[in-house]
């Protein structure tokens, strides 16, 4: 299931990164014989949206309000069919595999219904609810938000310690607080009833500063004996906090902002109209004239802001919409603990996000003071409510406001498919199979469609959730505007290529791991890409005479390659399963680049009149294609496509390799893999010792090494006997051969390698000698010491002759 993106703009790169991590998915299901469904679509995002739409009108000096609800949404829908455009040809262009004919968005007709079925039917269930709350306002956007739309950032700030006197006495109360200009709205003091400091003085009133009005000290749990002074303001209005103790208590809510958070009528007349930061300046400035700012401890805490709009939000007394969540997530919780109801994370680490969410929640604050979204399905008359898909008739005003954007996309993986109609659609795709999304958006989008779903179809909405991280720059900030560093994928795609930008995207890190961009990277893939297809062009220049695979007549090097892929194909589907892309592409590298392209194709150079040859060569370079083209779907369907032999017309619909013992070879694995070991050594030796091409190789051993020879052009420099002049050793496990040379008396680089042996030498011997190291290092790398020792000594004695 694909995270639908909005309609305020093109597809950035975090985006680009769920659609390719999601088409690996899709192709690769697809290639395995599963019934495949991605079904594409996109979000009305009402807050983004509204203030783009907002912000071109005004350019064109039109005013939302004077504009009218009807053209307005007129220009809202011009908006999203431009932008909506555009994103389907960056889908294009990205080469995603979705099914058009099915594409949804979060206002459509079909959405619309299910958006209102769900809204009256927990409305009638007692699930939402009307109520008047403290909540998150926008003051920028003029709406209110849910607590995940609030974003915290640090900020330089200050206690500011202020004398509240009590009532016909000298003696006052120090009140720390970080926003004097709230003052206005305080309707009591309270202090914990076990703080013997301010015992005498509950009960009493205090005289509000600024105010001359007078307001109770109280007792509540609220106030911290170790935090601060111990006694605190109650702002019932404008603190979420303050608003519980005022319950509690049945204090007054006293509203001093006006939406767009000037200051109201109920401020003194000064401070009128005034924004929250002069009324702060202001007021200070007054406290401090009366003597009534005792000082300023300067502090840093986090301020919540806007997640749209930037501003600091203001909390609020305003009457919404709330989704009653308790129920709702006590089930969530339950489903979670068997594994045939939950969702299962990857990593599993990210369940701990959803259970927590689940279990600390809060009633979700649903209406939004827009224009643009879901309107409210419910009616006024007087003091009447009526919740009904139209109107009850004459009189009755439909309330203004539009839901969340959330409320309709956690309706996504089931309305989507129909509901709520018993779709064909639905019984076939829902429980969805598997959501691929970013951490960040758990709280405001996964855990939602979790509870909608278990609560509306009894089941959880997706059997499994593949988590991302974020993308970050190379320091590992956010991209910004305001940094400067943000990355256009479809810069990358006119620069390197579709290919190249997804394979990096797909496998440069683990799941649920931020990503650090890196060009670099896209370019290493490109060079990847570029190998595959100058390995293809050799392949297919020397198979035109291929009419059929015939695997029988193997030689020894066909058997190793043949073994080498039956082994990668068994790892990379164990990886491809479990979601482990990074890994599954390292292990088709591993065998694309070292086993085929550097060794099986030199190998085939030397025996390509034979068709066993040609045969393997098709049949490997077929299943390479076939392992990449979840990643990189551009080239291998051109390459596949050249193909003399295949089964079928599009590689999107052949089958994915599956593994096959019967092409394991052990034996002649080992041994090719010892002569592959050989040449190395031998090419490495010749280029440290600079031995020219007038050298002479004799072979220690029977077996045949035609390859070996031919591999490493020593058709004339073989010798039966030893010869009377350099030489020097090569060995693997099973070949032996000893080069003879002329040294160059003159080769200033000898006295360099000999002290660098002799060095290396030493520490080897010392490392081996410790006991410790030997019996606790792994074998394999004690083995790999013991075998460099060796070889470095026998080079030092054929440098010291």
């Amino acid at each position: 299931m694909l995270p639908p993106p909005n309609v305020t703009g093109v597809l950035h790169l975090g985006h680009a990164w769920d659609v390719a991590l999601q088409d690996v998915i899709i192709r690769y299901k697809k290639m395995n014989g599963y019934d495949v469904l991605w079904l594409p679509g996109m979000d009305h995002a009402a807050i983004a949206t509204e203030a783009k739409v907002v912000n071109r009108l005004k350019e064109k000096k039109i005013e939302k309000y004077s504009y009218g609800r009807e053209k307005f949404l007129e220009a809202c829908w011009d908006w999203t069919h431009e932008h909506a455009d555009i994103i389907r040809k960056q889908w294009a262009k990205l080469g995603i595999s979705l099914d058009y004919s099915k594409e949804r968005f979060t206002l459509d007709d079909g959405m619309a219904k299910a958006v209102r079925k769900v809204f009256i039917d927990y409305y009638n269930k007692g699930l939402i609810y009307r109520g008047e709350k403290i909540i998150n306002w926008d003051p920028v956007a003029c709406t209110a938000l849910s607590n995940e739309e609030v974003i915290y950032k640090e900020e330089k700030s200050a206690f500011y310690h202020i004398k509240y006197f009590l009532e016909d006495s000298e003696e006052f109360i120090d009140i720390a607080t970080t926003r004097p200009e709230t003052l206005f709205g305080d309707t009591a003091v309270a202090v914990n009833e076990k703080d013997k400091r301010y015992k005498k003085y509950v009960g009493k009133n205090v005289i509000l500063p600024l105010m001359d009005k007078k307001i109770p000290v109280i007792t509540d749990e609220h106030a911290d004996m170790e935090k601060g002074t111990g006694a605190v303001k109650i702002t019932p209005a404008h603190d979420p906090n303050d608003f519980e103790v005022g319950n509690r208590h049945n204090l007054e809510r006293v509203v001093i902002m006006n939406d767009d958070a000037t200051m109201n009528e109920n401020v003194p007349k000064k401070y009128q109209g005034m924004s929250r930061e002069k009324a702060r300046e202001e007021v200070l400035k007054d406290l401090e004239k009366l003597d009534l700012l005792i000082k300023i401890e300067p502090l840093t805490h986090e301020v919540g802001h806007s997640e749209r709009t930037g501003v600091m939000i203001e909390p609020m007394i305003k009457k919404q919409w709330f989704v009653k969540m308790r129920p709702l997530a006590d089930q969530v919780l339950k489903n979670q603990k068997d594994k045939d109801t939950k969702v299962h994370f990857v990593p599993t680490r990210y369940e701990k996000i959803m259970n927590h969410w689940m279990e600390i929640t809060y009633d979700w604050c649903i209406s939004r003071q827009l224009w643009w979204g879901h309107r409210i399905p419910a009616y006024y008359k007087g003091d009447e409510i009526c919740v009904s898909e139209k109107s009850p008739g004459k009189g009755w005003v439909q309330d203004e406001d539009v839901l969340d954007t959330w409320f309709s996309s956690a309706l996504w993986p089931f309305a989507t498919l129909g509901w709520p109609e018993e779709t064909d659609l639905l019984k076939r795709y829902y429980p969805n199979s598997v959501l691929v999304t970013g951490y960040d958006i758990i709280p405001f989008w996964v855990n939602r469609m979790t509870f909608q779903g278990e609560e509306l179809l009894g089941k959880r909405p997706f059997e499994h959730c593949l988590i991302h991280g974020l993308i970050r720059d190379k320091q590992g900030r956010k991209f910004s505007k305001s940094l400067g560093n943000g990355i256009d994928p479809f810069d990358m795609i006119e620069k390197y290529g579709a290919d190249a930008l997804r394979y990096y995207l797909t496998t440069d890190v683990s799941p649920g791991t931020d990503m650090k961009f890196d060009e670099d990277k896209i370019k290493a893939s490109w060079n990847y890409i570029n190998k595959i297809w100058n390995a293809s062009r050799f392949v297919l220049s020397n198979i035109e005479e291929l009419d059929e695979i015939d695997l029988d007549n193997l030689k020894p090097e066909d058997k190793w390659i043949l073994t080498k892929l039956q082994k990668t194909i068994k790892e990379a589907t164990k990886f491809m399963e479990k979601f482990e892309f990074n890994n599954a592409a390292s292990t088709i590298y591993e065998f694309t680049w070292n086993y085929f392209c550097d060794y099986y194709i030199e190998m085939a150079k030397y025996t390509m009149d034979e068709d066993s040859t040609k045969s393997t060569l098709v049949y490997v370079l077929t299943d390479i294609l076939k392992l990449l083209q979840p990643f990189m779907p551009y080239v291998t369907d051109e390459i596949y496509g050249m193909l003399p032999i295949k089964e079928s017309e599009d590689i999107m619909i052949a089958d994915y390799p599956k593994y096959n013992k019967k092409y394991i070879f052990a034996e002649e694995e080992v041994v090719v893999d010892d002569s592959i070991e050989f040449i190395k050594s031998f090419r490495n030796v010749k280029k440290e010792n600079n031995i020219t091409k007038d050298m002479k190789v004799l072979f220690d051993t029977t077996d045949s090494n035609d390859l070996i020879v031919k591999m490493l052009k020593l058709d004339e420099k073989i010798v039966k006997k030893p010869l009377g002049i350099n030489a020097y050793k090569v060995f693997s496990n099973r070949i032996k051969a000893t080069i003879f040379f002329e040294k160059e008396e003159d080769d200033s680089r000898n006295d360099d390698i000999i002290k660098e042996l002799k060095e290396s030498i030493e520490r080897r011997e010392k490392l081996l000698a410790n006991e410790n190291y030997v019996t606790k290092a792994p074998k394999n790398v004690v083995d790999m010491d013991r075998k460099k020792l060796k070889e470095e000594k026998e080079k030092l004695k054929v440098l010291l002759k």
